[in-house]
């Protein structure tokens, strides 16, 4: 019984850390004049990921509607109305049981998703940047006496982040660089410039022709990656030309070339797992302890 009422008091706790690191991103980001915008659910389009999942879509009258697997599509629609926006957007991945051992994945998972119209890749790094300094040093002030209890290595990260190139990382260390790298960090660091054949198809090509203007952030201790985005790629003809690199239908994406013919501006943002930031504070095992109610890969859970 005492273990019992021990892990319930742990994960009230957790979910405490969890409900400040959420309340101050958003208050951080309104006082860099970004507003808040609903999340969308469903939708015609959404993110074609780097990777396969299990397929989560619902017939509706003569139409088809996907759970949104990210909102990086809206964002670069909602910028067009705001400037600066975020939202707290449910994500649903029906990600293959394979991945319900890494301590990394959901199927289920929310992600503040961020963009900024006409903003470059520096802008969305500076802004990361700054952001965790003030989150950590909020949730330290708060929590910090609990959190130390659950990690001893939590620490406010110092500024500017480290950057580290894709490829040179492979070069050195191998197709495991990413691992390595994160088991070997004390602080969060930046992954940048990663080729063409290991994103989608909206982050924005680097004038070499390889490379696109994007980056991950990687936690340290073997946390692993706590961020991805980057600059978008804008052009109707430029965004046709990635889509046939990437061998993904037009006719799929109808309603967003819709749009880009119309006019979008060009963006950089960036998606950031709440569950993974607040194993990475509190130094869980698995995101599957960060949240209640969650979704392991392979399981069913209520």
């Amino acid at each position: 019984m005492i273990k019992v009422e021990k892990q319930i008091e742990t994960k009230a706790e957790v979910l405490q850390i969890s409900s400040e690191l959420i309340s101050e991103m958003g208050q951080f980001l309104r006082r860099e004049g970004f507003i808040e915008i609903l999340p969308v659910i469903i939708s015609p389009i959404t993110d074609p990921l780097n990777h396969s999942v299990l397929d989560a879509s619902i017939d509706y009258y003569d139409g088809k509607y996907s759970l949104t697997k990210s909102m990086i599509f809206h964002k670069q629609l909602a910028v067009r109305t705001f400037p600066k926006i975020f939202i707290f957007s449910p994500n649903v991945r029906l990600e293959t049981d394979d991945k319900s051992s890494t301590g990394r994945h959901l199927i289920e998972f929310t992600q503040l998703d961020l963009e900024v119209r006409n903003a470059k890749r520096d802008d969305i790094l500076d802004l990361i940047e700054r952001m965790f300094v003030d989150v950590f040093k909020d949730v330290d002030e708060k929590f910090g006496d609990t959190i130390r209890k659950m990690n001893p290595h939590f620490s406010i990260p110092s500024i500017p982040f480290k950057r580290v190139r894709y490829l040179e990382a492979y070069e050195k260390y191998g197709p495991d660089f990413e691992s390595i790298l994160s088991k070997s960090a004390t602080e969060p660091f930046w992954l940048i410039d990663i080729p063409i054949k290991e994103r989608e198809f909206y982050d924005r090509l680097d004038d070499n022709g390889k490379t696109l203007v994007d980056m991950d952030l990687i936690y340290p201790y073997g946390f692993g990656e706590a961020i991805s985005g980057g600059e978008r790629e804008y052009d109707y003809e430029r965004i046709l030309y990635r889509m046939a690199l990437k061998e993904n239908k037009p006719e799929d994406f109808e309603w967003y070339l819709e749009e880009v013919k119309k006019g979008i501006p060009p963006s950089a943002g960036c998606g950031i797992g709440v569950e993974r930031l607040t194993r990475f504070v509190c130094n869980l095992k698995s995101v599957a302890e960060a949240r209640l109610f969650s979704k392991v890969p392979g399981k069913i859970s209520i």
